[in-house]
């Protein structure tokens, strides 16, 4: 063989990285994590690489290729390097990774669709809380009511929000108890601070809100609508008997790091209203 065409026995970095399709910077970073052993060094005191450094180098770029993170690939190497075992777990692993992921972006692709299907707010809630409001005609709800489900079912879950969206399916279908609503939630909202707490006004809206929810009670029960929310706890029974629900904080948890604007006399107000609703 001509003398022109005898592979080289030991390569410089740089030719190293071009020949393995990366950098010198990633192949010293290789060298600082212990990922890919120090080589000789030649006369100028510069790194040499040989045949079996390369072909660690062509193993790093493949498996980093596939996604292995380069701390999983330094323990493969580590735990069997003749065997493969080492190799063979990460593999593995990163299998159950990508099936998790996967899953993960089913989850997301059909909350997305939900969201399309629905428009709006009414997509982020779950399905548990929109089959509630199905049979709701189309912009009855408003935005509001969709906003307070949303802060519902974040707190206490889809069955709570389930329960609580009764409450405004009666809202939507009697106008009278609408507009009466849209009244007492005005005179709530004018206790602002400049409202003493003693306020006589504060007494006479916690009587209009208490006898307000009678009404409204009184509307739930005539139209059957309190047995629907009997059979909302048999569903959610049966919907999770297997599945255990994973909660990051308890419901007092939430409600105490969810910010709310009232005034003292607006707080007194909703106590008075429990006050009258315990006699």
């Amino acid at each position: 063989m001509h003398s022109s065409f005898m592979p080289p026995r030991q390569v410089k970095i740089g030719d190293a990285a071009a020949f393995a399709g990366t950098t010198p910077r990633a192949i010293r970073h290789y060298h600082e994590i212990g990922l890919l052993p120090e080589p000789e060094r030649g006369g100028d005191d510069r790194r040499r690489y040989g045949y079996e450094d390369m072909i660690r180098l062509l193993w790093i770029r493949r498996m980093a290729d596939a996604g292995i993170a380069l701390d999983d690939i330094r323990d493969a190497f580590t735990t069997s390097t003749d065997s493969g075992d080492g190799v063979a777990g990460i593999l593995e692993r990163l299998e159950e990774a990508l099936s998790e992921q996967e899953a993960e972006l089913r989850r997301q692709r059909t909350a997305l669709q939900r969201m399309r299907a629905e428009g709006s707010r009414m997509g982020l809630l779950s399905d548990f809380v929109t089959a509630r409001l199905k049979s709701l005609p189309e912009g009855s709800l408003r935005q509001a009511d969709l906003d307070s489900l949303l802060v519902t079912e974040w707190i206490l879950g889809p069955l709570g929000a389930a329960v609580q969206a009764t409450r405004f399916i009666v809202l939507a279908t009697h106008p009278a108890l609408r507009e009466e609503s849209d009244r007492i939630d005005a005179a709530e909202e004018a206790l602002d601070d400049s409202v003493a707490v003693d306020d006589p006004r504060v007494a006479q809206v916690a009587a209009e809100r208490h006898a307000f929810e009678s009404a409204l009670n009184a509307v739930i029960e005539e139209s059957g609508l309190d047995e629907d929310d009997d059979a909302l706890f048999d569903a959610w029974d049966r919907l999770t008997a297997d599945d255990e629900e994973v909660r990051t904080m308890s419901a007092v948890e939430a409600i105490s790091k969810m910010p709310y604007d009232f005034s003292p006399a607006r707080l007194r107000c909703a106590e008075l209203v429990l006050e009258l609703s315990a006699t």
